[in-house]
């Protein structure tokens, strides 16, 4: 890297604090639960605004529409908001690509709607640091490498995707297609609560079950039924007791429902569960284990049983690329006075989908903050300027580079 003065286009975030705390604010107050399409679309349109500044290509993308199980065993579909894409200077020789959700886990009826301040410090509101004050930091950081002398190296996509809470089904193909144009990616998750980013992540599999067995009376007919409650209780209990079978991989069963009335035998029964896992080969031992069990209780007499979803984000491993990127952050980030580390996590986000297509990312690159998906989820303000300053200093030195080849080290080391 050179040891070029870029100073005063990054001291310039310094008087960008109010506007990005009032825009952080308003994206906080709209409800943005992933379910709620309306309310996903209205933060888009306000995005589509701040954004302007910024004078790239805008586009609007719808996404497939979210499936889920019901309770009552039939598919349930639900629209989602549209996502938002925003290009510049594709033909740079360096091509980033930055993401931020719109979406957050709290639902249009969640009681957790409102933003406060817990202390001169410290703001508790829903999304506030996942993800809407990182939206707020990405943009000034790209606004910061527009206003400066370097903006020409570097070509840029957005994309502002409606379901990351959800496992982002519907914009992971848009992601793959972005992957095919970039050179690397700059995701606006939060850090960790002391600043630090994320660096190995956990891979995760969403499934859901349903078991079918047949109703009888409880008292007269009880040995005609087929209980669908037990078997789904023996199929949940065999697969927690593959936890601890294959280091790194854990299951949790989150979920059940099933039967009525006590004097029926119930018919039917779903349950849902996720499996986290550290390494790309650890899938196909889970699909193994997963179809054994299936295959157990399809062999009882009367009973079925289907097994839906999938591995929606493989494990991110980080590759030479990677590891220079983080040495890249943790240089700029000296240079601003924060000491930074990266460290391995089981959570995923869009980091994974990125990393999935071969291309290194920093995916915490957003505010400092914490106790994210509670109704306790606070933001430190005073990030937003740093992790501005952060993101800003690393696109100056990326573009004013004369050696970029360490983004073909792909290799997972």
């Amino acid at each position: 890297m050179t040891t070029t003065n870029f100073t005063p286009w990054i001291e310039w975030l310094d008087a960008q604090y109010d506007e990005m705390l009032a825009k952080t604010i308003e994206l906080a107050e709209i409800n943005s639960g992933t379910l709620n399409a309306d309310g996903v679309n209205k933060v888009r349109e306000l995005l589509t605004e701040y954004c302007q500044v910024l004078d790239g290509e805008v586009e609007v993308v719808p996404v497939a529409p979210y499936e889920h199980l019901g309770s009552n065993g039939e598919i349930e579909t639900f629209p989602l908001g549209d996502a938002l894409r925003i290009r510049k200077r594709p033909e740079a020789p360096l091509q980033i690509f930055f993401c931020g959700h719109m979406d957050t886990v709290f639902a249009i009826d969640h009681p957790f709607q409102q933003v406060k301040w817990l202390d001169d410090e410290t703001l508790n509101g829903p999304g506030v640091a996942d993800l809407k004050g990182g939206i707020l930091v990405m943009i000034k950081a790209l606004q910061a490498l527009e206003r400066s002398p370097y903006a020409e190296q570097i070509g840029w996509e957005i994309l502002f995707n409606p379901d990351e809470e959800i496992g982002s089904p519907g914009s992971a193909p848009l992601i793959e297609d972005a992957a095919k144009r970039v050179h690397l990616g700059m995701i606006y998750e939060p850090s960790f609560p002391d600043g630090n980013l994320a660096g190995e992540r956990k891979g995760s599999g969403n499934f859901s079950v349903k078991v079918t067995g047949k109703a009888a009376h409880a008292g007269r007919e009880h040995h005609l039924g087929r209980n669908a409650v037990r078997a789904m209780c023996d199929f949940v209990a065999a697969l927690d007791d593959l936890n601890g079978q294959r280091d790194g991989v854990t299951i949790n069963p989150g979920f059940i429902e099933g039967g009525g009335a006590v004097n029926i035998v119930p018919d039917l029964c779903i349950s849902r569960f996720n499996i986290r896992l550290e390494r790309p080969e650890d899938e196909q031992w889970c699909l193994d284990r997963l179809n054994e069990l299936v295959a157990m209780i399809n062999d009882r007499d009367g009973i079925s049983i289907e097994l839906l979803g999938g591995f929606g984000r493989k494990p991110k491993v980080l590759s030479g690329a990677n590891k220079k990127l983080f040495e890249l952050a943790r240089e700029c980030g000296h240079t601003l006075g924060m000491e930074l580390q990266w460290l391995p996590t089981g959570g995923c986000c869009d980091g994974n989908n990125l990393a999935a297509a071969g291309i290194p990312n920093i995916d915490t690159l957003g505010v400092q903050g914490g106790k994210i998906h509670s109704s306790d989820e606070y933001l430190k303000v005073k990030s937003l300027t740093e992790r501005a300053k952060l993101s800003a200093l690393m696109l100056m030195k990326l573009a004013a580079s004369d050696d970029l080849s360490w983004l073909e080290e792909n290799q997972c080391c």
